[in-house]
């Protein structure tokens, strides 16, 4: 497999290189058991472009939601608390504009506006790996990059043994429960396996304060302080079996599926005040049967030869669905929203192959050093919508898009400590959709470079360049069967910058010092809106996708960590702001804001060992700053001021020295039991005609006070 790039090079393997380094070499490359404290500790903790996580750092949190894992992390968040609404945000773009996968198989799927584009369970995870921003030419894209990683039978095995398991059950009050099941071992002294599943049980939890209340902060009226429309099960089961071809190679292949299903909210992102306002006026039920499948299959192969070059490839395909009986809709006594009814389904598949490659080589002018990352990236989307009415009537649609990019990108290394980092990228993109059917290729460069000023100090500078074809349509609401024909449509280039200035000391054999800041500015021209008015409309919901102008993405990511033997301080600070600069047709949203935007925010997090009582103790706070009112791109219409929050979150976990095996945990999330939403979800009010003058008000409610406990115990 592919291997740390300070260790190819051999150059000043200090924290600090490796967590800004991290940034420009290949997005596959795995941990060797020697560097997985170096690579957990300051790839986490310094810069998100590379970020692994233990098993432990997972586990502590009792993570059920991607947003348990991510929000403490500069320039994160994960809108939404729902199970089909983990919307992950970087720098205030949204996963549409990211490049989201699990064990390489693409997750890229614009299922429905109302909820997330990524469902995975935190428990199966092996690692997160994130690119905050674009900063490279290995991944594409406008706002970076996220890399899911599922365990394999080599992080869970103990020395010597060849078979093992793992159980684990775990409650929470505000409201759920959840038990898992591994088996992972080796059949012969080629082949391995691993065998999981989980399940999770979720039920309707209470907001913070234990009332729900509108934008003047009364009580809705019909609420009781519980938020309907999330009780469900989900399901996931995994199956690992690989195959160590000899010392050099290796095969794996991997089958998952995942099921979510309940009865759920009909928008999952707007909240029970909006389920609430369309069941009086429309008649029709407030919880809806849904399901959402996702199957992955993916084939894995790598290879090491020669001295220090290595490849890693993967073929996969990736099928998710939504369905929703809409039956319900019968029950309108509006002739109108009685068509409605029928059953609907939604499939997005993602088929493609990656390859990604390193060599290294000595000098060719001097005495520097290089290390060469290439490949190739395909993907293939494809959807197919059908809707089978009462009658039996048919509406279906299908659309197709597929894109070919082909990469290379250069670490020199000169005996001066400096470090120069050019890239080239080619993508061929075709789409087939209502919208436009047409053939874009672009160019696109990159250049870095890094220094040490001194061994403790180093700085970096990075520009990248970015592309992004027009998307197909959501799946769910038609796969372009309602989207209007739009060939002048042009695809979204842009620039992203970055400088970076990061500091570690270590004092005597105990203390650690690290600070840093990342500066970043994103620059995207053509900027594509889903929901733009046409020109001359007939009515306000005459809208269709153009280019509305500029986008401009301004901000910076600060950390801070110490650490004194078994205590460790982490303090980050975060801030984005986005403004467009609108074409003149669009002059009416000119210095319109990024939708997912948030205010400025602080996470700390203090972590201390109790070595005597075997007990690992930590908390965790998160204050988000407000966000003035203004106009936001698909943000609400008469108030859309985001409102400022704090969370704090307690965790303790206990494994006794005489049973080593066993890990009890307790954790608290939101301690004080705050009322909060993601600003990176709905919110604000926005005019509806159901609504009348006080407005539609859309609030997609976190949990309060949450008290959890889980066991497990690994043999």
């Amino acid at each position: 497999m592919l291997i740390l790039a300070a260790q190819q090079m051999g150059f000043r393997k200090t924290g600090l290189t490796l967590a800004l380094a991290s940034v420009f070499i290949a997005p596959s490359v795995y941990a060797t058991a020697d560097n997985i404290e170096k690579i957990a500790v300051w790839s986490t903790q310094v810069k998100t472009s590379a970020l692994y996580l233990q098993e432990q750092d997972i586990a502590d949190k009792q993570a059920d939601h991607i947003s348990d894992l991510l929000r403490s992390i500069p320039g994160i968040d994960v809108g939404g608390a729902h199970s089909l609404n983990q919307r992950i945000t970087i720098r205030s773009m949204d996963d549409k504009d990211l490049k989201i996968s699990i064990d390489g198989a693409a997750q890229n799927s614009y299922m429905y506006h109302h909820m997330g584009n990524l469902q995975i369970h935190a428990d199966i995870l092996k690692s997160v790996d994130i690119e905050t921003g674009t900063n490279s030419v290995i991944n594409g894209g406008l706002g970076g990059a996220v890399r899911f990683e599922t365990k394999e039978a080599a992080d869970l095995l103990a020395p010597g043994d060849s078979v093992g398991g793992r159980v684990s059950a775990g409650v929470a009050n505000n409201a759920g429960h959840n038990f898992s099941l591994t088996g992972y071992g080796v059949l012969t002294e080629q082949l391995d396996f691993l065998a999981y599943y989980n399940q999770v049980t979720r039920d309707n939890y209470d907001v913070g304060g234990g009332e729900i209340t509108d934008q003047t902060g009364g009580a809705i009226a019909g609420t009781d302080g519980t938020v309907r429309g999330l009780e469900g099960d989900v399901n996931d089961a995994l199956l690992k079996v690989g195959w160590n071809i000899d010392v050099n190679q290796r095969l794996a292949l991997s089958y998952e599926t995942y099921e979510d299903k309940g009865h759920y909210s009909y928008r999952p992102d707007m909240g029970l005040a909006t389920d609430l306002v369309f069941e009086k006026g429309l008649g029709r039920p407030l919880l809806w049967p849904t399901e959402f499948t996702r199957d992955t299959l993916t084939l894995s192969y790598d290879l090491e030869w020669g001295q220090g070059s290595a490849l890693t490839a993967s073929i996969f395909s990736n099928v998710s669905e939504l369905y929703r009986d809409e039956a319900g809709w019968a029950l309108s006594p509006s002739p109108r929203f009685r068509g409605n009814a029928g059953q609907v389904t939604g499939e997005a598949k993602n088929s493609g192959l990656n390859l990604i490659a390193q060599t290294p080589f000595e000098a060719l002018f001097s005495r520097e050093s290089h290390l060469i990352t290439y490949g190739a990236d395909y993907l293939k989307h494809e959807t197919d919508f059908h809707k089978l009415a009462p009658d039996n009537t048919l509406s279906q649609s299908q659309e197709e898009a597929k894109n070919l990019a082909l990469f290379v990108q250069d670490r020199i290394e000169f005996d001066n400590g400096l470090v120069i980092m050019p890239g080239i990228r080619h993508d061929s993109y075709k789409i087939d959709s209502k919208v436009i059917t047409n053939d874009f290729t672009e160019l696109s460069l990159s250049l870095a470079a890094e220094y040490h000023l001194t061994e403790n100090f180093l700085i970096k500078i990075s520009s990248t360049e970015l592309f992004k074809g027009p998307e197909i349509g959501e799946v769910f609401a038609g796969a372009g069967l309602r989207d209007s024909e739009n060939n002048d449509i042009e695809a979204e280039t842009g620039l992203n910058t970055e400088l970076a200035i990061a500091y570690q000391r270590t004092i005597g054999d105990s203390i650690t010092w690290s600070a840093g800041v990342t500066a970043f500015s994103t620059h995207i021209d053509n900027y594509i809106y889903d929901s733009a008015m046409k020109p001359q409309p007939k009515h306000r919901w005459d809208q269709w996708k153009d280019n509305i102008g500029d986008m401009q993405i301004d901000g910076f990511e600060a950390y801070s960590e110490f650490t004194h033997r078994r205590l460790s301080i982490q303090f980050t600070y975060a801030q984005s702001n986005s403004d467009l600069s609108a074409f003149s047709h669009y002059e009416v949203l000119d210095g319109s804001r990024l939708e997912r935007e948030q205010g400025d925010t602080i996470t700390t997090r203090v972590a201390y060992q109790f070595e005597r009582y075997d007990l690992d103790v930590a908390w965790e706070g998160m204050m988000v700053g407000g966000v003035a009112e203004g106009q936001f791109l698909g943000g609400p219409s008469i108030n859309s001021e985001k409102r400022s929050y704090t969370v704090h979150n307690l965790s303790v976990h206990w494994t006794p020295q005489t049973i080593s095996a066993l890990h009890l945990r307790v954790g608290i999330d939101n301690v004080f039991d705050e009322f909060y939403a993601s600003q990176s979800s709905k919110t604000g009010v926005t005019g509806h005609p159901l609504a009348g003058e006080k407005g539609l008000f859309l609030m997609d409610y976190e949990p309060g006070r949450n008290i959890k406990a889980s066991v497990a115990y690994q043999f």
